[in-house]
C-alpha cells in the first residue's frame, strides 16, 4: 500500500489543514493514500468479509473502466497472453460491468449510495453521510448492510 503521510492538527469539529488559534495544539499523522475502506477496517469498524467485499467491488469498478478518465489512453499495449481464461479486454471490461451492476443491485437501492461512494468513488464516511443528507454516524451502520449484501453476491465467506 502506498504512504503519503501529512501531519493534521485536531481541532473539536475534527483535523484542521493549516492555521488556527493560538494555544494548545495536537495534531495526528494522517495516511492521505488510504483509502476510506481500509481505514475502517484498519481501525475494527469491518471485519475481514466486508473488507474483501468491497476490495472486490472496487476491483470490478475498475476493471470496467467505470470511473472519469481522460480521451488519450496510456495503458500498456499487450501484444501477447492469455490472461483472465482466454477473454479479450473487452470481454473482460463487460464482464466486470456485469458484476460491478450486479452486485450494486444486490445492495439494493437505498444502500448502493454509500456504497458507491465510500467504496468506488473514495469519499469517507462523513462526507458521504453530508451529501445524502443522512444523520451523523449512520453511514457506517448502513456501509456493513450494504457490504454484507456484496459478500453474498460475491460469495465470500
Amino acid at each position: 500500500m502506498r504512504r503519503e503521510l501529512v501531519e493534521r492538527e485536531l481541532t473539536s469539529e475534527g483535523p484542521r489543514r493549516s492555521g488556527g488559534p493560538k494555544g494548545k495544539r495536537r495534531t495526528v499523522t494522517v495516511n492521505q493514500a488510504e483509502s476510506p475502506l481500509a481505514w475502517l477496517h484498519a481501525h475494527g469498524h469491518l471485519s475481514e468479509r466486508l473488507f474483501d467485499a468491497g476490495e472486490r467491488l472496487r476491483a470490478d469498478y475498475e476493471r470496467a473502466q467505470l470511473a472519469p478518465n481522460v480521451t488519450m489512453r496510456w495503458d500498456p499495449v499487450r501484444i501477447k497472453g492469455t490472461g483472465d481464461r482466454g477473454l479479450t479486454p473487452g470481454e473482460r471490461q463487460i464482464a466486470a460491468r456485469a458484476r460491478f451492476d450486479g452486485a450494486l443491485a444486490e445492495a439494493g437501492t437505498g444502500l448502493a449510495d454509500v456504497l458507491w461512494r465510500v467504496v468506488c468513488a473514495g469519499e469517507t464516511l462523513q462526507a458521504a453521510e453530508r451529501a445524502l443528507e443522512w444523520p451523523a454516524r449512520s453511514g457506517k451502520l448502513v456501509l456493513r448492510l450494504a457490504l454484507d449484501r456484496v459478500a453474498e453476491f460475491y460469495r465470500i465467506a
